[in-house]
């Protein structure tokens, strides 16, 4: 994929020569492969936009607490959500004022991780036992862009660069039983979040589990109608200042309207095709870098991405926004720091690399005495959407799950298909048969083992009957 900037001003240039030759720019192209480059810089915006307008549409609004009370479902179509644990989103907006995020220290009652992301989704900081508070449990100011005025004491100071965002925390249960999964509810919503100023007791908590959470990047019109939203909102990042005549090319400018006419939507809709198709194609070629050599697994982000992501792309050489885009094409949030608190690999294809099937049955190791001080699981998502698969009765397969069968060397096989095998329902992931699959593995609390490799997961083999 070509980079922003060498698309840009090629754009640049050929509108220029268009425009002295008296060229008709919409006739050249020129709009077209603006809006491809504005869909892959905006991503992470319309990524977070999607999140925000679905918990709107199921009751909830900015400044409030959105939470799953059970583990989520298929009804969650957000981008890989892991069903193995209780989310809890606070979404914030400070164009009022800062907004406080208070989080309880973590015990035996239970533990809450997480980190809080402006709207790029760039990490302020992670929270808990891996984060600023230690696990002592902590009182976090989120304050806006340009805010000046000095923060009451006692605070762990956020200063956003954008004046919405959320925060991901997640409660972690013992185990899947009703009693355990009450209690990481409870201990969630232990957490305070309210404007600086108002009662810890204002928090508002939106329990959106069962209800139909729909945040996939849609690759049409509605695209660069979240685009627009976000740039009405949000301020101009320095590094992005190049997009302002870019974006009020295709229609989409600062204190003003976003109505496209018909041309200009014929125009939209093949460049946001284009767009997904670049984004699919470098998010399968990234699988070609492997997690443990001579497997599948990855991680299908470029490191510059990843690096970018932790630091506010502060190295002013390096903007990774082709490798961002896969990214945010995929999942949601950045932590601070990817790795002390969890990690993450992806596989697309099987150990004789051909892409999963869902009418077809795979089976997946995961040896024993696995370097996790927490849990780890293994999900399956819809290949197209990076939504859990829907309409399945659940979705992936943890340590945490007591009924979960072990081989006598301590290894675990888990099946993934259309029926269970005789005997193996307690370790299979339903597939659907209609649908391709992916798969994720998670490690929360990694070992130093896990980064060495001195463990490895191997592919998931295919079935044969």
């Amino acid at each position: 994929m070509k980079t922003l900037t060498s698309l840009l001003l090629a754009t640049l240039s050929f509108a220029a020569g268009a425009n002295a030759q008296g060229g008709d720019i919409v006739n050249n192209g020129a709009p077209a492969r603006r809006a491809t480059e504005a869909v892959i810089w905006g991503i992470p915006l319309v990524n977070y936009d999607r999140m925000l307008q679905a918990a709107i549409e199921n009751g909830g609004a900015p400044n409030q607490v959105i939470y799953w009370s059970q583990p989520v479902n298929s009804k969650n179509q957000t981008l890989t959500p892991n069903p193995d644990t209780i989310y809890l989103n606070p979404f914030y907006d400070t164009r009022k004022g800062p907004v406080v995020l208070e989080i309880p220290p973590a015990g035996d009652d239970g533990v809450i991780v997480g980190s809080v992301d402006i709207s790029w989704q760039n990490a302020l900081i992670d929270v808990g036992p891996a984060g600023a508070d230690k696990g002592k449990g902590g009182k976090y100011l989120i304050t806006p862009p340009g805010h000046k005025e000095k923060p009451p004491k006692g605070y762990i100071v956020l200063p956003s660069d954008t004046y919405l965002g959320f925060v991901i925390l997640r409660s972690n249960f013992k185990s899947r039983s009703p009693e355990d999964i009450a209690a990481a509810v409870a201990h969630g919503k232990k957490i305070k979040f309210y404007p600086l100023g108002a009662s810890p007791d204002s928090t508002v908590f939106v329990d959106v589990h069962g209800k139909d959470f729909d945040s996939t990047i849609p690759y049409d019109l509605r695209f660069f109608e979240g685009l627009d939203r976000m740039v009405q909102i949000e301020p101009w990042q320095e590094r992005d200042r190049l997009m302002i005549p870019m974006l009020k090319s295709i229609g989409i400018e600062k204190g003003k309207p976003f109505h496209p006419d018909g041309a200009m939507k014929k125009i939209l809709g093949e460049a946001i095709k284009d767009a997904h198709a670049e984004i699919t194609a470098s998010y399968e070629s990234n699988f070609a870098d492997a997690f443990y050599p001579g497997t599948h697994w990855a991680v299908p982000v470029p490191q510059d991405t990843i690096k970018g992501m932790n630091t506010m792309f502060e190295d002013p050489d390096v903007y990774a926004i082709d490798g961002r885009a896969v990214m945010y094409s995929i999942a949601y949030f950045s932590p601070k720091h990817l790795g002390p608190a969890q990690f993450y690999v992806l596989t697309i294809k099987d150990g004789k690399g051909g892409a999963f099937d869902g009418k077809e049955t795979y089976k997946l190791t995961v040896p024993a005495d696995a370097p996790a001080k927490q849990y780890w699981s293994v999900t399956a998502y819809d290949a197209e959407t990076h939504a859990l698969i829907k309409g399945m009765p659940r979705a992936s397969r943890a340590s945490n799950v007591k009924e979960l069968q072990k081989n006598s060397d301590g290894s675990t096989d888990l099946y993934f298909g259309p029926q269970a095998p005789e005997g193996k329902e307690s370790n299979w992931v339903p597939t659907d048969p209609q649908r391709g699959f992916e798969l994720m593995f998670r490690i929360y609390g990694p070992d130093p083992a896990f980064f060495e490799k001195k463990w490895k997961l191997p592919d998931a083999v295919k079935v044969e009957n």
